[in-house]
């Protein structure tokens, strides 16, 4: 059994940049590319796989629905994470995502709810996220809404690299300018829109806005959800479990010299966001660097990481 890697699905957006090319070395096909979806199984951007030669040129949702087996025959219809990289050059919309329930009734039956997280790969000096909002009730947010009183309605934080914040469905949020992040979530593309400081488009046009859905999913009033990050240290390594959650785990791997790891979940989504080294499986060894994605499937339950290297890892749960 091999590591499956996998090509980024790249997209453009108003708030997009190229800090994916300057950053993550991707080919870039323009000055606004605001996402890579780097593990996705999604319709509206599905990775392809690059290797192994088997399965080269599949996109992951075929491999998901006729391999089940490298995925621990997880009874999911459809493949249930999606990791991105993001580009925040400028800020995004105000936004909040559904459960699982809302998405399916109003979405669409295949569609899953949006709870995500985020880990801060870089960030300019200043530079903040929404994450929440002040409003005590829903009566107090419409109000807040109509009377354009943004400033005093949103909750503003501001982050550094290497911060992780835990979004779940019905959290007001919006990654702030100038910030690059990780992103793991559900298999989801529903977002609706509360706030876009009234941009316009390359053809003068606002884009549209989902208040009043917006206001049946976000949760009133706003909590900063508790998560428990637990660290271990390994010699000079360091493997951090950032979220243990309803719908996926994820961690941070920090390597500095050979790291033995006995792997959790029916398989493992990982990404190298920093340095370079190598991956021992049982069969095989894979020089590994910044930028690339693949997946560990389920028959690879231990690996040894060598070299100096920054990864985060996901499974479902």
């Amino acid at each position: 059994m091999e590591l499956i890697f996998l090509e980024p699905v790249l997209k453009e957006k108003i708030w997009g940049g190229k800090k994916l090319k300057e950053e993550f070395g991707f080919d870039i096909s323009s000055d606004k590319i605001g996402e890579a979806w780097i593990i996705s199984a999604h319709q509206n951007g599905v990775s392809k796989i690059s290797y192994p030669e088997i399965y080269k040129g599949m996109g992951l949702d075929e491999l998901y629905f006729e391999h089940r087996e490298l995925f621990g025959k997880r009874k999911e219809e459809v493949f249930p994470l999606l990791v991105k990289l993001l580009d925040a050059s400028d800020n995004l919309s105000v936004q909040v995502h559904p459960d699982d329930y809302y998405a399916q009734k109003y979405e669409g039956e295949n569609e899953l709810g949006k709870t995500e997280c985020w880990y801060i790969v870089s960030a300019e000096e200043n530079s903040e996220i929404i994450y929440g909002h002040n409003a005590l009730s829903k009566e107090e947010f419409i109000q807040k809404v109509e009377s354009g009183k943004w400033d005093e309605l949103l909750r503003r934080v501001k982050v550094k690299k290497g911060d992780f914040f835990y979004v779940p469905n019905g959290t007001i949020h919006a990654i702030g300018k100038g910030i690059v992040i990780l992103e793991t979530q559900q298999s989801s593309d529903t977002t609706y829109r509360v706030y876009d400081y009234n941009r316009t488009d390359e053809n003068g046009k606002k884009r549209d806005l989902h208040i009043y859905k917006s206001i049946d999913v976000a949760k009133f009033p706003h909590s900063d959800p508790k998560i428990h990050i637990i660290e271990e240290k390994m010699g000079n390594n360091v493997i951090t479990r950032l979220i243990d959650c309803e719908y996926f785990s994820v961690y941070q791997y920090d390597c500095k010299d050979d790291l033995w790891i006995q792997l959790k979940g029916d398989y493992n989504l990982a990404t190298v966001i920093d340095g370079k080294g190598n991956i021992f499986t049982e069969k095989k060894v894979y020089n590994i660097e910044k930028s690339q994605s693949f997946i560990i499937p389920n028959e690879i339950r231990k690996i040894k990481i060598s070299g100096n290297l920054k990864m985060i890892v996901s499974n479902p749960n």
